[in-house]
């Protein structure tokens, strides 16, 4: 749990180079919410390919909405 955020769905690798980028997350997040520049937290977390910096700048976590849609589709189906 990362500063009172629930569990991330984050992917576990890249989607083009398979490089495991999963483990860097909760680090990459915690710095960046305390201030620091993206760029020297992924320059400092080793992630130097384009495609994975890609996945760790670009992710959305959408997980808490989809949820809510579930669940409302739920009580509708009763």
């Amino acid at each position: 749990m990362v500063d009172g955020v629930g569990n991330m769905m984050i992917p576990v690798r890249c989607f083009t180079c398979g490089a495991v980028i999963g483990d860097k997350w909760e680090e990459f997040l915690r710095r960046v919410r305390a201030g620091e520049h993206p760029g020297k937290v992924l320059d400092d977390l080793g992630v130097k390919r384009y495609c994975c910096r890609r996945m760790l700048l670009s992710h959305a976590d959408v997980i808490e909405d989809v949820i809510k849609f579930h669940e409302l589709f739920e009580k509708r189906a009763r």
